[in-house]
């Protein structure tokens, strides 16, 4: 289980300089509003930057409790449905490369991952992975724990990518289609 911790850093996912377009006030009263990911637990986010900072997709910025840069505050979390369209297209890629940035804390979940109750196990948690496959993750794993994506592919024969495995997990967990929680803080 994910514990819950704030988010220390945020990728931008789209920025909206005018704010949202459905916004009803004035112009002069909207104010710039971002759609981040956390870089950590995957929280979808909504930022405010200060005045007169613009925001790119696919950047970095510091939301944590000390002065911050480019963000002036964090209107809070919200959900996947809300995500504009531009988010949306861009999410994948960023969960995709967070992933790959981080892939020793992923493999480190296969390594490790035990059962939840006298039924189920972790394993069977992510998409495409049943009975079957968590008995040959485990099996292969306490032969060698594994090290990289590239050799879980290669040791457990069959087993879907494991780096579209654990994307596929998280937009259910973002999705809110699971009351289970691996990868995305609640």
């Amino acid at each position: 289980m994910v514990p819950t911790a704030k988010e220390e850093s945020a990728i931008i996912l789209d920025f909206l300089p005018n704010g949202y377009p459905f916004d009803s006030r004035p112009s002069h009263q909207k104010t710039a509003v971002a759609q981040a990911i956390g870089r950590d637990h995957f929280t979808l986010l909504e930022l405010v930057p200060k005045k007169d900072k613009f925001l790119s997709p696919y950047e970095e910025v510091y939301i944590g409790d000390k002065e911050r840069e480019k963000v002036h505050h964090i209107i809070g979390k919200i959900e996947l449905a809300k995500l504009t369209q531009t988010a949306q297209m861009e999410l994948e890629i960023v969960i995709k490369d967070l992933i790959t940035k981080n892939e020793k804390i992923f493999i480190g979940f296969f390594n490790k991952a035990g059962p939840i109750n006298t039924r189920i196990h972790q394993l069977e948690l992510l998409p495409g992975v049943g009975k079957r496959h968590t008995r040959e993750i485990i099996d292969a794993r306490d032969e060698k724990e594994f090290e990289t994506f590239e050799d879980i592919k290669n040791r457990v024969k069959l087993l879907p990518d494991p780096l579209q495995i654990i994307v596929r997990r998280i937009f259910t967990e973002l999705n809110n289609e699971d009351k289970h929680r691996l990868f995305v803080q609640t």
